[in-house]
């Protein structure tokens, strides 16, 4: 009997080839984030789900689908999916690591490079017509170069931060549930608690997951702690920041900016963010080259195949399954 695969999304077009040779593909007819209703339907007699972060799985959707062998997540992280749940119906999950590292490492660098030098408010000063030349006192940003960069979760993007910032001579703190002998010796960064790291950074970098004791990481009270000149990133999951508590500390000149490619409630934007000239938004686009995309479609594709098969996949997240 030929495999079905659910993929949610439109994908590059190699994941699609590896996926058709192997089964049935099934598409949503519009290419937009399902409702759990649609993707019940549409995947109810699948074999094997291709799923993005917008696609919320629960125990319920697990329990009403008996045929379903696997679950390949197009992303690091898989905090949308009840891995207890999976586990429990010998549903294997598996992500996309590593080959992501680096384009998301590039975008936490841009927001750095765009919030500290006021960029993108720049570039809308010129583009409406407001330029009439240069003047000393006009855009003022904050220097990169020896600032000290502050990094939340040293996971391998998290490094990879790190390892650009070196190239900066940035003074580097990071705050991990272990410390990373590796990472302190090929930048010079220094292990600081939660804490110490908030009081001391310059610019603070977002790279943990999202899991229960990560969610709200920055609050009104962590807020407080960091300098009023400093400027916050986030490029690894929205929730990680109360982002009303953001928005009262940008309003306020608490911070003096921020740089958001994840959003609390995505793709809903906290109201007041967007009017705010101290913060840069995009539309989370940290894992977005061509280069990247592409090869997330085909690892994705190629763990799902080895799951409905019945083998073990390249990138489990429960690997108890197959234990």
């Amino acid at each position: 009997m030929t495999c079905k695969f659910l993929v949610t999304r439109r994908i590059p077009q190699a994941g699609l080839d590896c996926l058709q040779s192997a089964g049935e593909i099934i598409l949503p007819a519009q290419d937009r984030n399902l409702q759990a209703s649609e993707l019940l339907a549409l995947g109810k007699n699948a074999d094997g789900w291709l799923t993005m972060l917008t696609d919320l799985i629960d125990a319920d959707m697990i329990q009403a689908c008996p045929k379903l062998r696997g679950i390949a997540n197009y992303a690091v992280g898989f905090n949308n999916i009840d891995i207890s749940a999976c586990t429990e119906h010998n549903i294997g999950v598996t992500n996309t690591p590593d080959v992501l590292t680096d384009a998301t490492a590039e975008i936490a660098f841009a927001l750095i490079l765009s919030t500290a030098r006021r960029v993108v408010e720049a570039d809308g000063f010129l583009r409406t017509g407001q330029w009439t030349g240069w003047a000393p006192l006009q855009f003022l940003g904050t220097n990169i170069c020896g600032q000290t960069l502050g990094i939340v979760g040293a996971g391998r993007i998290g490094t990879r931060v790190a390892e650009m910032a070196a190239g900066f001579r940035m003074r580097i703190l990071y705050t991990a549930r272990n410390r990373k002998p590796a990472l302190e010796r090929s930048t010079s960064a220094v292990f600081a608690t939660p804490e110490e790291l908030l009081r001391q950074a310059d610019f603070v970098s977002l790279h943990a997951p999202l899991t229960a004791e990560t969610r709200h990481f920055i609050t009104a009270e962590q807020l407080r702690l960091m300098k009023p000149n400093a400027i916050l990133i986030n490029t690894a999951r929205g929730p990680l920041i109360d982002e009303q508590a953001l928005l009262q500390a940008l309003k306020e000149k608490r911070l003096r900016a921020a740089g958001l490619d994840v959003f609390e409630n995505e793709p809903n934007i906290t109201p007041g963010l967007m009017e705010l000239k101290n913060v840069v938004l995009l539309p989370h686009i940290g894992s977005g080259t061509e280069a990247t995309r592409e090869r997330m479609a085909v690892m994705a594709a190629e763990n799902l195949i080895a799951m409905v098969q019945g083998r073990r996949p390249a990138n489990p997240v429960n690997p108890e399954v197959w234990d």
